[in-house]
């Protein structure tokens, strides 16, 4: 048998190339955390599963359970996405934590009650609210990548405050910021809720509501 054809390298170079590229996009994995009532798991998954969709998030990704009390303040430095149905298990897992691509699926048609999550370094944030409005994904980008980033808690110099009664609305996603933020207290004296969010005396931070 002779040597194959300059024709057939060719495809076999750009079949190589194919699966290679399958392969590297089946590698790539994403954060997902399901949030049911007290039910609290963490999932690694190698492929989009469809939001809420909780019985092919159990099939394609790798899950493990979290008790409530046993979620500790963490860092997510890629993408996240987290379906909840209730804001309780929301904030335990989201409030003072460092994620910088989050998306947020509520599932369920509970009306939230007003309340702010406090979340450091968020630079895109997506919302779906496809259970309870007709309406598509919407986008946020609240900061591009060359801003400076965060290490961690408690070097956050950017704090973003989401109100989740915007879920409640089938409107599109605001935003406004505020820069040189020394007291989130002083700063903003209508929203008591900032009070509980320690600034260094020594440093600044932007603050980003989002409504």
């Amino acid at each position: 048998m002779g040597p194959p054809s300059g024709h057939c390298l060719l495809l076999l170079g750009t079949l190589g190339v194919f699966v290679l590229q399958r392969g590297t996009a089946g590698q790539k994995n994403s954060t997902l955390i399901l949030a049911r009532e007290n039910a609290i798991r963490n999932c690694t998954c190698s492929a989009d599963i469809r939001d809420c969709d909780y019985s092919l998030a159990n099939l394609m990704c790798s899950c493990k359970t979290a008790l409530p009390l046993a979620v500790e303040r963490a860092s997510y430095h890629g993408h996240l996405t987290v379906w909840f149905t209730d804001t309780s298990a929301l904030g335990r897992l989201l409030n003072f934590t460092l994620v910088q691509d989050l998306k947020l699926a509520l599932c369920s048609t509970n009306t939230l009650p007003a309340a702010y999550l406090a979340i450091c370094g968020l630079r895109r944030l997506r919302i779906n609210t496809e259970s309870k409005y007709a309406s598509a994904e919407q986008s946020l980008l609240i900061r591009g990548g060359g801003d400076g980033d965060t290490e961690g808690w408690p070097s956050c110099l950017h704090i973003s405050f989401l109100d989740v009664a915007l879920f409640n609305r089938d409107s599109s996603l605001k935003s406004y910021s505020v820069e040189n933020v020394t007291s989130t207290a002083h700063d903003f004296p209508d929203f008591s809720y900032f009070k509980t969010f320690p600034v260094a005396s020594n440093a600044s931070c932007v603050v980003t509501v989002i409504y």
